[in-house]
């Protein structure tokens, strides 16, 4: 699934990436689609699916300063953000920045830290800065969080807040491989001891390009009537939370940039529709039930 976008960095940066994360391409597209709408990724699955590889892939692909955290029970949120710390030959105190300051995270496992450490990156998501220690210290641009979430039902494991949640533009599963695909990945045709033979094809001057083009996308008053339909009735569920204005904005621009990455300049249905359970479900619901939800929503709105 190769864009339709003419662009021979994009074209390369997709070939690269299918040579990697095999037999994914929908995840692959969705995950491009994230970053070019300047929103963060919630990759959700059980462990040993590629969820790791496929952060460090699109790290490495696109030229960006990269850092992994691993997210524990013991995690304190300074182990994230930085912390100052004494020297005596200046006696001043001197703050020692955190891995969060580089261009693409890797939150791996965020859903095994507790809650404390979870809100460390609250503001780091929603405003490109932290607050530590009583200063704002801008972060790195382009920024993006791609974090990994392993099942709820899994020992150890600590739920997200809904706040946590909306923060996430999307979120996505690998899945298992089909049966060819396995078959190539025991034939050692892919996976992640391919990465260290990877080179970038682009840099954070064409990513920046790729994000105000897809912005720039045009989208027609009865295609926002079709977007505001559907936040309007995820806001009649009984059972659950509907969608905040963040996530109305969050799913114009993802149906943007999956329009654009389609080579076209106005967005359809068929591209609201193409992101909607990505951007939509992990905030109607925990697992199934948000993939329900996010379903029976999609079937209730008419195409205009």
């Amino acid at each position: 699934m190769l864009p339709l976008r003419d662009d021979p960095a994009l074209q390369t940066l997709f070939r690269q990436a299918s040579g990697i994360i095999l037999g994914k391409p929908l995840a692959l597209r969705l995950s491009m689609t994230c970053l070019l709408s300047q929103g963060h990724l919630l990759i959700e699955d059980m462990p040993g699916m590629g969820k790791t590889t496929l952060a460090h892939l699109l790290a490495t692909l696109m030229g960006l300063d990269y850092q992994r955290i691993q997210f524990t029970s013991d995690l304190l949120p300074a182990d994230v953000i930085g912390v100052s710390v004494y020297e005596r030959r200046t006696e001043r105190f001197h703050f020692h920045a955190g891995p969060i300051f580089a261009q693409l995270i890797l939150a791996d496992e965020i859903n095994r830290a507790t809650p404390k450490t979870q809100s460390a990156l609250l503001e780091a998501m929603e405003e490109r800065q932290i607050t530590a220690e009583g200063k704002t210290r801008p972060l790195p641009q382009p920024f993006f969080v791609i974090a990994t979430q392993n099942p709820a039902h899994q020992v150890g494991t600590f739920p997200l807040p809904e706040s946590q949640l909306d923060r996430f533009l999307m979120r996505i599963s690998l899945g298992y491989p089909d049966s060819a695909t396995e078959r190539l990945l025991l034939q050692g045709q892919g996976g992640r001891h391919k990465l260290d033979r990877l080179q970038p094809v682009t840099g954070p001057a064409d990513l920046a390009r790729w994000q105000q083009a897809s912005q720039e996308v045009f989208a027609a008053d009865a295609l926002l009537d079709y977007v505001q339909a559907l936040i309007e009735n995820s806001r009649s569920l009984t059972d659950t939370t509907g969608l905040s204005p963040r996530a109305g904005l969050g799913l114009l621009q993802a149906a943007r940039s999956w329009a654009w990455l389609e080579g076209r300049e106005n967005v359809l249905p068929e591209d609201v529709q193409a992101v909607w359970p990505a951007v939509a479900a992990h905030r109607l619901g925990q697992g199934s039930d948000g993939e329900n939800h996010a379903a029976q929503i999609l079937q209730s709105v008419a195409i205009p």
